[in-house]
This record gives C-alpha cells, structure tokens and sequence, in this order.
C-alpha cells in the first residue's frame, strides 16, 4: 500500500522519502489533498510503467484544432526558445 504524501513534505524530506524509494517504497503524492502523482521505483527492466488511459473515448472522436500556423513554423519557434 502507497504511502499518502502532501507535496510539501516531498520538498522538505526528499532525501529520506528517495532513500525509501530506493528499496521499493511507494509513495501517493497529493496537491490540496488530492492524489497527483505516484512516487515508485522504476521497473525491474527499466522499462517505463503503462496505465490504462482514463478516456474509453476513440481518438477519432477528439475534435481537431486547427491554427493558421504551420507545423514547421511552430517546431522552429520552439526550437529558437531554447
């Protein structure tokens, strides 16, 4: 069971809360109360960890945005932000 985690002590014992983390802690961090992340080692394979989408909802049903702005200028604006 995961360990509930205001942010606040996340900043202010991250060095004790990573050592946990370290030999497999998990930790539920939480926003105003509410649960935002979870803090947990990675997987044994070092793989990334998938979870089920929150929206059965098909992506062509997802209504799409439409700018006068091309593809290309966007990605080179984004770059010279660098």
């Amino acid at each position: 069971m995961a360990e509930r985690l205001a942010h606040r002590d996340l900043r202010n014992r991250s060095s004790e809360i990573l050592r946990n983390v370290s030999a497999g802690g998990t930790y539920e961090i939480t926003n105003h109360g509410k649960v935002v992340a979870l803090l947990s080692p990675p997987a044994p394979d070092g793989s990334l960890r998938i979870r089920r989408a929150t929206s059965a909802r098909p992506f062509a049903e997802i209504s799409r945005s439409r700018t006068s702005e091309s593809t290309a200028s966007a990605l080179e604006a984004l770059r010279d932000e660098r």
